[in-house]
């Protein structure tokens, strides 16, 4: 115990100074904790030995990180998901294992070794890529979706190539009754799933929740996702796999967002542990004696693997641009492929030296996707201006036909991006009769919508040809509401240079955004962060009974000055000091009359409730039904629900009035 306890002290010590450093710097955290594990362990300046130990702890990060990917989702988004999880996912493996099997034979490997390295590249990084997308907030773009259908095909397949390494081995094993009694097992295991996510947690959750215990809730919630994770462990699945099926099965309740909020300090905790650990694999002495060679392993890595998995979202129909982004996103190793190495170099497939090799350029190739994926927008545009790509740039607007708000438009809306906002804004436009139409980069999703009759064609905004096929010159408004920042920078951009006077309303997520997309020509930017806080102050005044018209024109002044007043850290008061305030204390208030109180039978006018409590009765809710503005002749009854207009203090004073009175409680006692 005390050993681990230093082996934290060391870990968390180290790792405070040295992502404190590249906080400074702005290099990203993950790159500091992998230099924080390749100086704490073994070949580094040997402060940690327990790796073994780190090791485990780093594995609950996974689990937890996976659990939290499938609290986020639902199971209709994963079914949705089928086609690019299945198709994107299996061309992205097979590919990427077929080049790299070609690539290894050329260089003297056996074909057992060629197509085990061909397994070990083929994987990526489902830590490093699901954290980079949620803190870019990315996960819900077009190449995001895609690089985790990606990684989701990428764990299902883990078991079948550990399974085979023994066959490569040339141990005796009989891989196909091996993968038949696994393919049983995964089917039982997901049956049990089913049935435990329908019948059998949330009746747990909704037990656990009304006992109102943190803690228990808490406790449950862990419990649930290392239950289902051991599950599909003990059946010969990845921890990681089951993990997120437990994510997914509480993500059906009503408390999937409490479990998420409790279970991301944890999920933080660990996962950082994660990339430590795999920074203590490295052997630094190996890596600069061996320098040109890794170098040349990880630029061979990076370049085909990018290449293939964006040919893998090219096959899905994507644009090049979103090819590109979700190729950069998965050019890495991945930390399954450890494990799988692990097990081949026990098994006799790999040598020490090629171990050593290996760990040495994929560790490489995960310190330098954070880079990757940053700088993948810029790269993109640039090929975008390549000639020779240009087809390819164009290719989306063939496949969907023109739609009838494209043919001949003038002073229509443009609306990039079919999401939940574009969904909302589309029916808006419609019930205005605004003639309008869709852009969209989602094959499946303008398939669908067309089927329906919605205007909307398959293409990617960011290129001119597509903003010229939906007519962008006669446009009169252009609005943006994609969750890609770069891409959004991007198309605000073209619009302008291409219609000065379109008028352009952009979303962003992020309020960093908000001035360089307004000096890139956005007529309004729409900060999500703003807009909740706008709304959230709104209903907080709205219950202090400020008018509203008051506050809607606070709210329409902070629009209008681009939320400066939001954004000063020091706010002023003089926008609030003008709001009237005279009835900050007053409430309206529901009370019921309980059997046995005292006015039970009156009018309102025999109450007294205004004379003598300063209370007005403003409607009272019997039997289903709502009176309003009731007048002094309606008569009250047990079981009323009276709405009341006072001050907070005189509603408090009055209650015992609705109450049993005492002559009604010692009759009842006698």
């Amino acid at each position: 115990m005390e050993m681990l306890l230093n082996v934290f002290v060391v870990i968390f010590g180290l790792s405070i100074a040295v992502i404190f450093v590249f906080h400074k710097l702005r290099v990203p955290a993950i790159v500091g904790f992998l230099l924080t594990g390749i100086l704490a362990g073994p070949h580094g300046l040997g402060l940690v030995d327990a790796l073994h130990e780190v090791e485990i702890m780093a594995e609950v990060g996974v689990i937890l990180l996976l659990f939290t990917i499938g609290l986020e989702l639902s199971a209709e988004e994963l079914v949705r998901l089928k086609k690019p999880v299945f198709l994107g996912g299996a061309v992205q493996l097979l590919a990427t294992i077929a080049v790299f099997f070609g690539i290894s034979e050329l260089f003297g490997l056996t074909t057992s070794q060629a197509l085990f390295v061909g397994f070990l590249v083929s994987l990526s990084s489902t830590a490093i890529v699901l954290k980079l997308l949620q803190e870019s907030s990315q996960i819900e773009a077009p190449h995001g979706r895609i690089a985790l259908s990606i990684l989701i095909f990428q764990d299902l397949m883990i078991v079948p190539m550990m399974l085979m390494v023994p066959f490569l081995a040339g141990q005796e094993a009989s891989l196909a009754s091996s993968l038949a009694l696994l393919g049983l097992k995964a089917a039982a295991t997901l049956l049990v799933v089913l049935l435990l996510a329908r019948y059998v947690v949330p009746t747990v959750l909704l037990h656990v929740v009304r006992t109102r215990s943190r803690e228990l809730f808490l406790l449950t919630t862990l419990a649930i996702c290392l239950s289902v994770a051991y599950l599909t462990y003990a059946v010969g699945l990845s921890l990681s796999l089951g993990a997120f099926m437990a994510g997914l099965i509480i993500s059906q309740s009503e408390f999937s967002l409490s479990a998420l909020e409790g279970v991301i300090p944890f999920r933080d905790v660990f996962t950082s542990l994660f990339f430590i650990s795999i920074g203590m694999l490295m052997d630094i002495s190996y890596f600069f004696s061996h320098l040109p060679l890794v170098l040349l392993v990880v630029a061979a890595i990076i370049v085909l693997k990018t290449i293939l998995a964006g040919s893998a979202a090219m096959v899905l129909g994507y644009p090049l641009r979103t090819a590109i982004l979700a190729g950069l996103a998965l050019c890495q190793v991945g930390e399954f492929s450890f494990i799988l190495a692990k097990t081949g170099l026990s098994g006799g497939v790999i040598g020490g030296n090629a171990y050593q090799l290996f760990l040495a350029a994929s560790i490489t190739t995960m310190a330098l996707t954070p880079f990757a994926m940053r700088f993948s927008p810029a790269v993109a545009d640039r090929m975008a201006s390549w000639r020779l790509l240009a087809p390819l740039m164009r290719r989306p607007t063939a496949p969907a036909p023109t739609p009838e708000a494209c043919r001949d438009a003038c002073d229509h809306l443009i609306i990039v991006g079919y999401g939940v906002g574009g969904r909302n804004l589309e029916r808006t436009a419609k019930a205005a009769d605004i003639r309008h139409v869709i852009i969209e980069m989602n094959p499946d999703t303008v398939r669908a919508a067309q089927r329906d009759g919605t205007p909307i064609f398959y293409g990617d905004a960011t290129q001119e040809a597509v903003l010229e096929h939906a007519h962008i010159e006669n446009a009169r408004v252009l609005a943006v509401v994609i969750p890609d920042a770069a891409a959004t920078r991007r198309i605000v951009e073209l619009a302008k240079r291409m219609n000065p006077s379109v008028h352009v309303v952009a979303r962003t997520r992020f309020v960093t955004e908000t001035d360089e997309l307004r000096r890139l020509g956005a007529n309004d930017v729409v900060p999500e962060e703003f807009e909740t806080a706008i709304e959230i102050f709104t209903r907080v005044l709205c219950r202090y009974m400020m008018p509203r018209h008051e506050i809607q024109r606070l709210a329409e002044d902070i629009r209008s000055e681009g939320y400066s007043l939001l954004r000063n850290e020091r706010t002023p008061a003089s926008p609030f000091s003008a709001l009237d305030r005279r009835f900050a204390d007053m409430e309206v208030s529901g009370v019921t009359i309980q059997p046995g109180s005292s006015l039970d039978g009156q009018t309102l006018e025999e109450t007294a409730l205004r004379r003598e409590h300063g209370l007005t009765v403003v409607a009272v809710g019997r039997d289903g039904q709502l009176e309003a503005n009731p007048d002094g002749t309606f008569r009250l009854q047990v079981g009323d629900l009276l709405y009341l207009f006072g001050k907070r203090a005189d509603v408090n004073a009055a209650l015992g009035i609705f109450r049993p009175d005492d002559a009604t409680k010692r009759s009842t006692t006698a």
